[in-house]
């Protein structure tokens, strides 16, 4: 977060809660086809008009009275949403590999370059203490609510210690658990704070070879994967929304990306469509078997327009060789 904090806006909010009904009759009343009520009054009831609400803006005329245009349906909206929902899902996967990749490339070359199974306690390693400091106290804090909550097993039971309480109750020094045991506490924000707060460029450089990317760019697309986890982890909209980060367009030749650069316009640099791009590169380097590519090739086929362009996804974007040489 950085800069002048904004003015709150000065209007009072009056908007009375309404009952289901109410709300089918709301989006009724504004012009939307809603065939079945009961049908319509369940999704609301499990999914919530205001999660929902979202996703009905691209079928409207505009403000101020969010009419819907003509001929659309409940189901129109409904299907926008099961969309976005796969779409979440998808992205997520990509993220657990890469996520994971990262954080055994933090350890492993961190560990062996100094030989240090604790490395991550020596404050020589980091550029910003107070940062480091924060860190360290995190990591703590962890290890205390472990130690505080009941243990892992109990008598009779099939369940198996974490690894993390194995240390703890085993091992009296050093305090904290070893670097492999630790990334495995962090939460993705706080992976990106170390390796963007380590000392050495060198160290930056070597963690980001390992999936195949210059330190810069790694740090950039880890950014925008901190916003984009947030989003799916929260079940949020994801497909047209602004992420207000987003990931550094590669220069190198080394680092796989699109071929064409027409594949890749202007407009489409702040939609999702490049972070998509950028998670297909990184699985390239580990695991570039994966059918991640295929997947989402499938969702996309038969998508209307509007899906593309809310993503910033040019027509014809699966011709790039980029994505085509995973697609045959």
């Amino acid at each position: 977060m950085s800069g002048k904090q904004r003015s709150r806006g000065a209007l009072y909010y009056q908007k009375p809660p309404l009952t289901l009904d109410e709300l089918v009759g709301l989006l009724s009343d504004r012009g939307l086809h809603i065939p079945d009520p009961d049908r319509a009054r369940r999704y609301l009831r499990h999914i919530g008009y205001y999660r929902l609400s979202p996703y009905t803006i691209p079928f409207q005329q505009g403000r101020p009275d969010h009419l819907f245009r003509a001929d659309t349906s409940f189901d129109d909206v409904l299907d926008l949403y099961t969309f976005d929902r796969a779409l979440r899902l998808l992205v997520m996967d990509a993220l657990e590999r890469v996520e994971v990749a990262i954080r055994a490339a933090l350890t492993d070359h961190m560990s062996t370059r100094y030989n240090d199974p604790h490395w991550y306690t020596n404050p020589d390693h980091f550029e910003q203490h107070d940062k480091y400091a924060n860190f360290q106290q995190t990591v703590q804090q962890t290890c205390d609510r472990q130690l505080g909550r009941s243990p892992d097993v109990v008598d009779g039971s099939l369940v198996h210690r974490s690894a993390l309480e194995h240390y703890l109750t085993a091992y009296g020094s050093p305090v904290l658990p070893p670097s492999w045991l630790m990334v495995e506490t962090l939460t993705l924000g706080q992976l990106e704070g170390v390796i963007r707060n380590l000392r050495r460029k060198g160290d930056q450089s070597a963690i980001a070879a390992s999936v195949g990317l210059p330190a810069p760019v790694l740090k950039s697309w880890m950014r925008t994967y901190v916003r984009v986890r947030n989003i799916c982890a929260h079940h949020g909209r994801l497909w047209n929304v602004g992420l207000g980060v987003y990931p550094l367009i590669p220069t190198s030749t080394t680092v796989s990306w699109l071929h064409a650069s027409e594949s890749l316009p202007e407009r489409s640099r702040q939609r999702l469509y490049p972070v998509l791009v950028s998670l297909q590169s990184v699985l390239d380097s580990v695991s570039p078997r994966s059918s991640w590519a295929r997947r989402l090739h499938e969702l996309m086929s038969g998508r209307p327009q509007m899906n593309l362009a809310g993503m910033g996804m040019p027509q014809g974007w699966d011709d790039d060789l980029f994505w085509s040489r995973h697609l045959a």
